[in-house]
């Protein structure tokens, strides 16, 4: 991991943790203690391979962060599943007790003592459930990351696009591709839709590792991709649009013993100064459909005229 990638998630840590501690009328030592825990947790579980960029690196660990919250929402979940059952197990055994002759009030004040306990830890865990809900429903609504690949999402492309072209000028050209799965739907059909998703991580990592850091990735829909190459050319942009599209085919995916061949079409276009992010994504999606209904497993390019 390069040294920014490692100060930019001590950095989110940091930001993470102040958020938490500003929430909070009162904070303890060991809150602080279990936050920190968490956090060298999720930072423990990021490889080397997933990280392309400082930026991404902060949305990984963000996204980290988000599935230990999820796992300990289902843990107490569990437990307070165990803490009901017991208590109707509990009421069962007093129901029984009323109906023969035995030392019935000492046992119904030890049982009173258990239930009394049992509720308490059930309301504590209810409580900690809704917790951390809402903090995992803040962190989905806060992430630039699709869940499932590990690429930037559609929120992610937005903000970027905005950003391009607020600027109206930018250094050097900038291009946009989309790549969208040729017959997603009927891969899924035939296969599941867990092969899908294999498939999709599939062709994430490969555009992961072709790509330069400066380029970026980002999940536009179900089986769609978005990509933007900054400071090339148009004969580099069509060189690199068909390397991809020859790793892709050229590769194949094993699921449950069966051969997945998976090509893409692609469609692409450049930034114009003036350019919008719907205008931008517009011409590049009436490039993907002459790929399409040319054939598929192609790349075609639309641009304005007189360029």
């Amino acid at each position: 991991m390069e040294k920014s990638d490692l100060k930019s998630l001590v950095t989110q840590m940091y930001e993470d943790l102040l958020s938490n501690i500003e929430a909070s009328d009162t904070v303890s030592r060991e809150q602080v203690l279990s936050f920190l825990k968490d956090a060298s947790r999720a930072i423990s579980t990021i490889s080397d391979e997933s990280l392309d960029s400082s930026e991404h690196a902060r949305e990984v660990f963000k996204n980290t962060y988000k599935e230990i919250a999820k796992k300990s929402i289902s843990s107490y979940e569990h437990t307070n599943g165990k803490f009901e059952k017991l208590s109707k197990m509990q009421k069962e055994t007093l129901d029984e007790c009323e109906k023969i002759h035995i030392d019935y009030p000492s046992i119904k004040q030890k049982f009173d003592e258990i239930q009394d306990h049992m509720s308490q830890e059930v309301q504590k865990a209810n409580a900690l459930i809704s917790k951390l809900t809402r903090q995992v429903q803040d962190l989905e609504e806060s992430s630039n990351l699709d869940s499932l690949t590990k690429v930037f999402n559609r929120r992610a492309l937005t903000t970027y696009l905005s950003k391009v072209c607020d600027r109206g000028e930018i250094q050097g050209t900038l291009y946009l591709l989309i790549l969208d799965i040729d017959d997603f739907k009927q891969i899924n059909d035939s296969h599941g839709h867990i092969a899908g998703d294999k498939i999709l991580i599939f062709i994430a990592n490969i555009l992961r590792k072709t790509l330069r850091e400066g380029d970026k990735i980002f999940r536009y829909g179900g089986e769609e991709f978005i990509i933007t190459l900054n400071r090339i050319d148009e004969a580099t942009c069509l060189e690199i649009g068909e390397r991809i599209l020859k790793l892709i085919s050229s590769n194949q995916l094993i699921y449950k013993g069966a051969s997945l061949n998976v090509t893409m079409s692609v469609g692409a276009t450049r930034y114009y100064a003036g350019d919008v992010p719907d205008k931008i994504i517009s011409r590049a999606d009436k490039a993907l459909y002459k790929s399409k209904h040319s054939g598929k497993n192609q790349m075609n390019m639309e641009l304005i005229d007189g360029n």
